[in-house]
């Protein structure tokens, strides 16, 4: 566990009995070992908007076993507080806080609760930010990180490392994420960081470089690394599709190794480590109906996880957990052309179009010259090469040119499609260690069994370090008010007494009577509110 470089003074963990917490004493380490509910480590995969069809395509078009298959454990159940099919925000939220909740909606309560089996008590304090396992490891002394292929402030990774009521709050979640000091941060979203795109103006590039970060760009620099802290920004906003990868931005690292790399960064703390990976894109082809890109980065998903597998095999003491966050498309193999000939088509029917494809549908567009006089050579790019005459009219002729070749591509592979947006089945659910989770579960449960290996509760936890501030300081008789001088930085200031406390919104941060602590969590401020953790409130009272 790192100290604190700052100040030597009141800590979450010191100022409050573990038990409450949940945390284990120092006695109850040496038994935990001999838990077979208890690991050391615990590694949570998402993949993205991958349904069971996509899975089964990529492993016939791998031509073998996934790496999941191995860990193949039960199944999620995926909805929200209020609707049958759930965006990724609250699905990443379930899993991260164990607490169901809206439509766009990061670490916070939810307004509404509209689904059977979901406590109607969760909208008594809507909005109100909800502690995370990431907040729950890193303030038990665990390593932390998060790996994305997309944004790194895209919905779930966002759900894992911060709070927000609106999932395109990027300047909270990027602002949240830099101050959560997480030891290890692989992805896209360099421009969320940057003083130029934000409404605040912060250089958030500068604070990383601040904190001690080795900010690096590129795979090479990735991997020949030695800092224990690692940003890693690969790109403006997402990385490229996996098989666009080579040809497009070969510079970037694959999903598989950013996480080799974050787990032999992490696993050098003592005390263990918490790590979140997405595999973002399989759920933007999927939006798309692009067979090609949700194959593309399923496999690299797996790749991933085989990572996280082979580092678990050998460490005996980690928890692994892979799931998708909810379905996408509503693809199926077979179709309409299916309907009355499926027994007997084999496989080769519906994989040999599709292996066709040299790039995902995003790969070959960016291929597209202005005057598209090369429409057919990026039809071939994405296998639909020798085109039939009817098929050669539909492209030359197509006003959307990536809804034509994906209709064609599925129309060659017997593909179906039932929409371009979520889907609300149950998932597999994949996992391996102690405590690891089995049968069909809620996807809240994901969080819960991950705190309980971990050896904390993430209610108890919640209650310590997210409170109502202006309900808190005035119970101990402290006055507070909110300066919005600068509308895109409100601080929260406090005064007890001789004792003068700011706390700037989305920071990790009290300036208290000029001097800078570091606290155990950020400052979040919700639909108006402040909450802080009882960490803080102390600070205050005692006035230190």
């Amino acid at each position: 566990m790192k100290l604190n470089k700052k100040v030597v003074g009141i800590t979450l963990a010191s100022t409050l009995a573990l038990g409450s917490l949940g945390f284990s004493s120092a006695n109850e380490k040496v038994e935990a070992k001999k838990d077979s509910q208890k690991a050391k480590n615990v590694i949570v995969l998402v993949m993205d908007g991958v349904s069971s069809s996509t899975t089964t395509l990529a492993r016939w078009y791998k031509g073998q076993p996934l790496a999941m298959d191995e860990i193949l454990t039960g199944g999620v159940r995926t909805y929200s507080a209020e609707s049958a099919i759930t965006d990724s925000a609250p699905a990443g939220t379930a899993m991260a806080t164990g607490n169901k909740s809206n439509d766009k909606f990061v670490g916070v309560l939810p307004e509404k609760v509209a689904n059977p089996g979901v406590d109607a008590d969760l909208a008594d304090n809507p909005y109100k930010p909800v502690a995370n396992v990431l907040e729950g490891a890193k303030i038990s002394g665990k390593a932390t990180g998060i790996i994305s292929t997309s944004e790194i402030q895209h919905a779930t990774p966002a759900a894992f490392s911060s709070h927000a009521a609106h999932r395109s709050d990027y300047d909270s979640i990027a602002e949240q994420q830099v101050y959560q000091d997480m030891d290890v941060v692989l992805g896209g979203g360099k421009n969320s960081l940057l003083a130029e795109n934000r409404k605040d103006g912060e250089n958030l590039v500068e604070v990383i470089d601040n904190k001690g970060y080795d900010l690096v760009e590129t795979r090479d620099e990735l991997l020949n690394s030695k800092s224990s802290k690692l940003w890693g920004s690969f790109a403006p906003s997402a990385l490229a599709y996996d098989m666009d990868r080579e040809q497009t931005n070969p510079d970037e690292p694959t999903l598989a190794e950013m996480t080799k790399k974050a787990i032999s960064t992490l696993s050098k703390d003592k005390d263990g480590f918490f790590l979140f990976v997405e595999g973002s894109k399989p759920d933007w082809a999927a939006h798309a109906n692009d067979p090609i890109g949700m194959i593309s980065d399923t496999l690299s998903f797996d790749a991933a996880v085989k990572e996280a597998l082979d580092f678990a095999k050998k460490n005996k003491n980690t928890m692994i957990v892979a799931v998708s966050d909810h379905g996408n498309s509503g693809i199926s193999i077979g179709n309409q052309n299916t309907s009355g000939s499926y027994p007997s088509i084999p496989v080769s029917t519906y994989i040999d179009p599709l292996k066709e494809a040299e790039m995902t549908l995003e790969g070959a567009l960016k291929q597209l010259k202005s005057d598209k006089s090369n429409v057919l050579e990026v039809a071939a790019l994405y296998g639909i090469d020798n085109p039939t005459q009817e098929e050669t009219k539909a492209i030359q002729e197509s006003k959307d040119l990536g809804k034509t070749l994906v209709q064609l591509l599925a129309n060659r592979a017997n593909i179906g499609f039932t929409t371009g947006g979520h889907t609300g089945e149950d998932l597999f659910l994949y996992s391996f260690g102690p405590g690891s989770p089995t049968g069909l579960v809620e996807n809240t449960e994901i969080a819960h069994s991950a705190a309980k290996a971990m050896g904390f509760d993430l209610k108890k936890l919640d209650n310590q370090v997210f409170v109502n501030a202006e309900a808190e300081f005035k119970k101990i008789g402290a006055k507070v008010k909110v300066d919005s001088a600068d509308a895109t930085n409100p601080v929260l200031v406090v005064t007890k007494g001789k004792t003068n406390a700011q706390f700037p919104v989305n920071k990790n941060v009290l300036i208290m009577n000029g001097k800078e602590i570091d606290l155990e969590t950020v400052t979040v401020q919700s639909n108006g509110e402040f909450y802080v953790s009882k960490e803080a409130i102390q600070l205050v009272k005692k006035g230190k």
